[in-house]
């Protein structure tokens, strides 16, 4: 399925990985494969240490991340915004509320 459908996330192949930052803060991550690419490479292990900006899987084509942060922590991307893995920063985990305000226009392009 496109990956942009909500059932992509229950049908087409995903890898789901739970990554725990300073002071337990779990962040959950789901890399969901398009219509086109239909692999996950994943690149890390259970256990292993990931740095920011470091990459954990690779997924092409018209494929998704799905990104879920814990309560208490400020978004600063809008949903659907087009987000670069390594650079976009995603949240702010000491504010508690969100410091982006608005709406995303139908159509985004990446910066």
């Amino acid at each position: 399925l496109n990956a942009e459908l909500d059932k992509a996330s229950e049908e087409n192949e995903r890898q789901c990985l739970t990554l725990e930052g300073a002071g337990g803060v779990r962040i959950g991550c789901v890399q969901i494969a398009g219509l086109v690419a239909r692999r996950i490479v994943t690149f890390v292990e259970q256990g292993d240490t990931v740095a920011a900006g470091e990459r954990f899987g690779l997924i092409r084509f018209g494929s998704r991340t799905d990104v879920y942060l814990p309560k208490g922590c400020g978004p600063l991307v809008k949903v659907g915004q087009t987000a670069i893995g390594g650079e976009t920063v995603l949240a702010d985990f000491g504010s508690g509320k969100s410091n982006r305000r608005g709406s995303l226009p139908q159509e985004t392009e990446p910066l």
